[in-house]
């Protein structure tokens, strides 16, 4: 059942040392805020699992939290290379990064398997891919009724999951509207979650089909943090901010460039930073 916590309380209640876990988002409401978070909070030995990690993951695993990644597809977006993921799988720093490397549509599918309490996915896929070389987590089954080749990866179940939404209300019910990609399947296949919104409010109002409600039952932690996202985008709040991620991409190249952005706008800043860094923080209407 839902529960309304400080950012910081959540974090360290449910995300411990060695676990798997997701921050997921796909180009929208990126928790880039929890991220933080955990950085702060000094997380070791985590398992990143993530549909197109970015520039969220690449602080992640250059302040050491990460042992490992499972994703599809690293980068940033519009920009290029992720130069800390980088680092740390071709020169072990600050240390050595294991890597699963899967597609979009294993990852969504592993998603889905989770979340239907099922031990693995199978789909259409991977058919003369090199990743089936390199990942062992990648076989293929044949089906039994018309013995088509099928792939098939384990499900993900994180330990903890964690994204961002637009509204929480009093009940701790939580409404996400916009683009989505695996938020939805990353909370019900989670044994724990944590959901950061741009507000709490009373209760929903002009609900339409375009939308995404996940209830209480289905949460463990709510934290009011506005601006969550940034430099990722809300719909309705606040647009992606393009200037952040062009200057990550010289900040993150240089080792003592990074550690010196880390410290000033991470280390020494809290969540309340991130509703400084959108303006106009609410604007009413969909970016």
């Amino acid at each position: 059942m839902a529960e309304f916590l400080s950012l910081s309380e959540a974090i360290s209640r449910y995300l411990k040392d060695g676990d798997r876990v997701s921050f997921e988002g796909f180009s929208h409401l990126i928790p880039h805020a929890a991220a933080h978070e955990a950085i702060r909070q000094g997380k070791r030995d985590l398992t990143l699992i993530r549909m197109t990690p970015d520039m969220i993951y690449d602080q992640l695993i250059g302040m050491g939290c990460a042992k490992k990644m499972i994703f599809s597809y690293a980068g940033n977006p519009g920009v290029g290379l992720l130069h800390r993921f980088r680092d740390a799988v071709e020169n072990a720093w600050p240390q050595a990064l294991a890597l699963e490397e899967h597609s979009h549509s294993a990852m969504a599918n592993a998603y889905g398997a989770g979340a239907a309490g099922l031990p693995c996915a199978i789909f259409r896929g991977y058919i003369g891919a090199e990743l089936k070389r390199v990942n062992p987590n990648v076989k293929s089954i044949t089906c039994p009724f018309t013995g088509e080749e099928l792939a098939a990866i384990p499900a993900l179940n994180p330990d903890v999951a964690v994204i961002h939404a637009q509204k929480a209300n009093r009940k701790g019910d939580v409404l996400i509207e916009g683009i989505m990609a695996a938020q939805k399947e990353a909370v019900l296949a989670a044994n724990k979650a944590i959901v950061t919104v741009e507000e709490v409010v009373e209760d929903f109002e002009d609900l339409h089909p375009n939308l995404c409600i996940l209830p209480h039952w289905t949460i463990d932690a709510i934290c009011e943090v506005p601006g969550g996202a940034h430099p990722s985008y809300a719909q309705g709040y606040y647009e992606r901010d393009n200037a952040a991620y062009n200057a990550w991409d010289a900040i993150s190249k240089d080792r003592e460039a990074f550690q010196a952005w880390m410290k000033e706008n991470v280390l020494e800043a809290g969540p309340e930073a991130f509703a400084e860094r959108v303006r106009p923080l609410k604007s009413g209407a969909a970016s």
